[in-house]
């Protein structure tokens, strides 16, 4: 199957706009698992507010959040897909440029030193794109996340000593949700990473804070601490905007990753409560979107 590239382009700036403006139903049922469980009547009303939001952002086709932060698109190329890789990602960063522009969405990028912004959401090494090679036949698609700075200011790593064992990685990743408190815009998904190196435990938990509610870690170690830890960080107190209640986060969603003898990496990364995303497949029978 070959891919047309002019095709990538406009998906790519079609999925940041959709993924800013529609809120994935996995989130929508999380909310309502929130909001039927929630005992505190501040939490409650906060939540409420929220749903509120997410109604009317939709029914008037605006923006879930004015933040349309760091845009990261995930993709991942099947066997049988012919794409040349260099202008794949021209294709995504010109779709992504043109989604600014366009629509238009305010660009939240900025060049580290000078703090200049361009007005594309684009710069140096932004879009950020990951690139992945699956097992399924003539599929290539395309996941779109806007990271926000809230969520994404929200970060940790540890280089947690071996022998402390898994009781560290926990109150880590406690530690990690009472810190980050209400700056994180609550209630949110918890991505942890721990293992492989630094760089790689620091990927592994955004992947793990980007994932779809009511998935699973694949390793049975992971999801183990996934279920532990889901049902612990909503007895902290933090709350929905860190005002108190139930309703701190959504789950813990952990990935894992085989490390040195000497090494135990843990790394923390946190989305939103508007936690977007928005997802374009090609196959021979066309294009499709979904989340």
């Amino acid at each position: 199957m070959k891919i047309d590239l002019k095709q990538v382009e406009e998906a790519c700036k079609e999925l940041y706009i959709r993924a800013c403006k529609i809120l994935p139903p996995d989130i929508k049922q999380g909310f309502a698992r929130l909001d039927a469980s929630e005992t505190d009547a501040t939490g409650k009303s906060i939540l409420a507010t929220m749903i509120k939001n997410i109604t009317v952002a939709e029914d008037t086709d605006n923006l879930l959040c004015q933040d349309t932060g760091i845009p990261i698109y995930n993709v991942t190329i099947g066997s049988g897909v012919e794409v040349d890789g260099y202008h794949l990602k021209q294709a995504i960063a010109k779709g992504c440029e043109r989604a600014t522009r366009e629509h238009p969405l305010r660009s939240s990028v900025v060049h580290p030193v000078t703090r200049k912004n361009e007005h594309t959401s684009c710069g140096r090494a932004v879009p950020v794109i990951h690139i992945d090679f699956v097992d399924q036949p003539e599929t290539l698609s395309i996941e779109m996340i806007p990271k926000g700075s809230g969520s994404e200011n929200n970060s940790w790593l540890k280089m947690a000593i071996p022998a402390d064992g898994i009781d560290a990685v926990k109150t880590f990743v406690i530690d990690c949700v009472l810190e980050a408190g209400g700056k994180t815009c609550p209630p949110t998904i918890v991505g942890v990473g721990v293992g492989g190196t630094a760089d790689l435990c620091v990927h592994l938990s955004k992947v793990a804070a980007t994932r779809p509610l009511g998935s699973q870690c694949d390793d049975p170690e992971g999801a183990r601490i996934e279920q532990e830890l889901s049902a612990v960080v909503n007895q902290l107190g933090v709350g929905a905007q860190g005002l108190g209640g139930d309703s701190t986060s959504f789950a813990v969603h952990v990935e894992t990753a085989a490390t040195h003898i000497t090494m135990n990496p843990v790394a923390v990364n946190m989305q939103c409560h508007s936690a977007r995303r928005a997802r374009a497949t090609f196959t021979p029978q066309g294009l499709t979107y979904g989340f």
